[in-house]
């Protein structure tokens, strides 16, 4: 369940009404065009109606994606003992989302709702949890000894998403080709 303030318990209408105008919206304006009072018409509720039940649009946002409201991204990382060929699997599947314009503009929605709110981008990195799957995966490939012992797993991971990250909010085009040199890279053994 989301993070709500207290209060009563609202409709489950009114809630599912909101979300999915939440949804509409922003596939149609994108998050800087996205407003409470613009929710608030589509969903036939008022604004403070929504402020009951979210604190902020990021938060909003956040839940829409947690409920698989704005997309259903579950690409898993396999663990085969190849781990480049593991992680070039995830990122096929991950750069053609990012890489289809409106992957893109939900990464950079979900980014901009987490900048905008702590707790939120906690909650979303909780339920989407794609550095801690890499970093799982990273720490499997040590236990193998495919990346040396005591290989910084975590700042592997958070290198290999930045660079997928940083393209998509400059507006750039995903370099998948680069983004496995450097993931090649960052998993050559040592020597």
């Amino acid at each position: 369940m989301s993070e709500h303030r207290n209060g009563p318990v609202r409709s489950a209408a009114a809630r599912d009404s909101i979300l999915d105008a939440t949804a509409r919206l922003l596939a149609l304006q994108g998050y800087d065009n996205l407003t409470m009072e613009g929710i608030a018409k589509e969903a036939g509720v008022g604004k403070q109606t929504i402020y009951r039940w979210w604190r902020s649009r990021g938060a909003l946002i956040a839940d829409c994606m947690i409920e698989g409201r704005l997309a259903t991204v579950e690409i898993d990382l396999p663990d085969t003992g190849d781990l480049g060929g593991d992680l070039n699997v995830w990122l096929e599947g991950i750069v053609s989302i990012v890489a289809d314009p409106a992957g893109g503009a939900l990464l950079r929605s979900l980014v901009a709702a987490a900048a905008e709110d702590g707790a939120v981008g906690d909650r979303l990195a909780a339920a989407l949890g794609a550095d801690q799957t890499l970093s799982l995966r990273l720490a499997s490939a040590v236990r193998a000894g495919q990346l040396p012992e005591g290989a910084p797993v975590d700042q592997l991971g958070l290198a290999i998403l930045g660079a997928i990250i940083v393209p998509v909010l400059a507006r750039r085009p995903i370099d998948a080709v680069e983004i496995r040199r450097l993931v090649d890279h960052l998993i050559r053994p040592a020597g």
